[in-house]
Formats: C-alpha cells, structure tokens, sequence
C-alpha cells in the first residue's frame, strides 16, 4: 500500500492528526516527518518517522522514493505571531517548504498533497462578518502574505501541472494535547491551563475580539474529509473556508466560570492585537458544507467542557465543577 507523509508531524495539529491517521489508514502506513522539535514517544514508536528540513529537496525526494509516499501533508510553518518576529524565516519556511512539497509532488507524480491555509489570508480590507469564500485577500502578516501565495501556487499547480493539492483556512485551533507555536489565536488554550492552574488569566487580547475558532477534533475530521473528498466534486481546492464557531475572550470565561466561579481574567492586549484586528470575526463556509460534506460537532459550550476535563486530568487539579 502506498503511504501518507506528514511533515510537522510533532506539531499542535500534526500530534494529534497523526495518531487519527495511523488509526485509520494503519501505522506502517503513515511515515512522520519532524525536524527541530523530537517526537513524542508514543508516536515514534508506534510506526515509520523520519527527520527532514522541508526545505532540503534532495531529502524530501529521497524519503518519498524510500517509503513509496502517494500523500503529502505540510503542515511546517511559522504562525502569525512568531513570524512578525522573524518575517524572512517565516517567508523562507512556508514559502520555499512548499515548492519543494509542490515540486516533489510533480516530479514524483503523487496522488495528493494537502497544505493548511489560515484565516491569516484575509485582511483589514476583507468583510470581518461572515466573510465569504471568495474575497478580498490583502493580509497584513508575513505569514498571512505566505499563505495567500501557497493557495495561489497551490492552484496553480492543480490547474498547470495536475497536483491535486487541497487545503483550508484553519481558524483558531483549540487543543489540550500538544501547546500552540506561536499563533493570534493561542489564547484560547492558555486560558484553561491559566484557569485550572491560577483562576487567572492576563490575555494579551481585548475582552471584545472575535475571532473563528475550531477544537480539534472538528479540525482532523475536516481535515480528513476534504483529503478523502471526491476531486471532481470541488470547484475550489487549496483554499476552502471552514469554522466551529466564533466567541470573543470575554465569553469564553464567562462559560470557564461555569465550572470556575472564581476565575478573573484581565487584558492587557499586546502587538497580537493589530493581527486580530485585521481578521475576520465570522467565517461563512457553506463552500466546504456544499462541496464535501463539512459539518462541525462542537460549540463553545461542549468545546469547554472538554478542555477542562481534559487539562484537569493532564495537571492533576481537580476542578470541583466538573464532579
């Protein structure tokens, strides 16, 4: 059989993707690649990894010919926040790491090749409500600018070359299992581990932000649907708009005290606040509903439950709420 390669594989999504992928295709049958950040054992252990610069071709050939790769997922990069603070290695990480993912991907003749976008893309010139599939795109980030150019490139290729490359604009990812790496939108998750730990939470964003957020489940379910989607029923392909659900920091500690009475939250919004203020606070994504069939599982109010459960039982705090 044939194998999928997941680059970032010892990343927030690929840690968890991974695992979801191995269980549904076979271990041996899914090869993971990381490159500065070690993989967990329970992951290197289970099935074939690899280590792998993304941005050394010659490599990324190598591994593909080696394990008979069909299936690329790229999910290296460097996030909004980090890549305002290193813009030239967030060009040459997420740029430069897919055309060498595009151009392995033609050379070689591989079946399919998935890399996320983001609600990065968008901009202060986008409609923030409900923002439409097909839209003004003129972000104002390094990796909001890298990401408008790879769903270009990625259509480009799809439509010049025939690589079957999809994608979507991932909102905010929520998880317990692996922290984010640098992102807009990482309060979402250090606000439980702060509200467990502390009750207290200092949130470098304005009480009022809306911003698009997705837990992680819905995020590998989405992900694994668009990668299993029918090609000849997708009329977009590296750029889908998906969302769960939207809520501003205010109210996600007002559904946190639900469970913590006692927790305070202060705002003291920083240089991540001019990357909010530039996103969308809605996301319409009836394209990816009518095109493959996408439809999330949580709101805000399943999607918090689980967070603290999940923290709780990981810190080994009791949060009297939840008994």
């Amino acid at each position: 059989m044939k194998k999928i390669l997941v680059i970032g594989a010892a990343g927030q999504i690929g840690s968890e993707l991974t695992p979801a992928l191995r269980e549904k295709y076979g271990n041996e049958n899914v090869v993971l690649a990381y490159n500065r950040t070690p993989l967990p054992d329970d992951l290197a252990k289970a099935g074939p990894y690899v280590q792998l610069d993304v941005r050394n071709t010659d490599k990324f050939k190598e591994i593909c010919r080696e394990y008979n790769i069909s299936t690329i997922i790229n999910l290296a990069a460097i996030l909004s926040a980090k890549g305002e603070q290193d813009p030239l290695k967030a060009w040459d990480t997420n740029i430069n790491g897919l055309i060498n993912t595009l151009e392995v991907a033609r050379e070689l003749k591989l079946e399919k090749v998935f890399v996320p976008s983001s609600i990065a893309v968008f901009g202060p010139t986008t409609p923030r409500v409900n923002t439409p599939q097909d839209t003004i795109l003129q972000p104002t980030t390094m990796y909001g600018i890298t990401k408008v150019s790879g769903e270009l490139l990625g259509n480009y290729y799809f439509t010049k070359f025939g690589v079957d490359m999809r994608g979507m604009r991932y909102p905010g990812i929520i998880s317990s299992v692996t922290l984010p790496g640098g992102g807009t939108t990482d309060y979402a998750v250090e606000i439980f581990y702060e509200a467990v730990k502390n009750k207290y939470y200092n949130c470098f964003l304005k009480s009022d932000t809306r911003l698009p957020m997705m837990f992680m489940p819905d995020c590998i379910k989405a992900t694994i649907m668009l990668m299993e989607a029918d090609v000849t029923k997708l009329k977009h392909h590296s750029d889908f708009n998906v969302t769960a659900m939207s809520f501003t920091p205010e109210e996600l500690a007002a559904e946190i005290r639900k469970y913590i009475p006692d927790f305070k939250i202060e705002y003291n919004p920083d240089f991540r606040q001019a990357i909010a203020d530039s996103w969308p606070q809605s996301i319409d994504d009836s394209c990816a509903r009518e095109e493959w069939g996408w439809q999330p599982d949580y709101d805000l109010a399943r999607m918090t439950k689980e967070m603290l459960i999940a923290i709780s039982k990981k810190l080994q705090i009791p949060v009297p709420g939840l008994t």
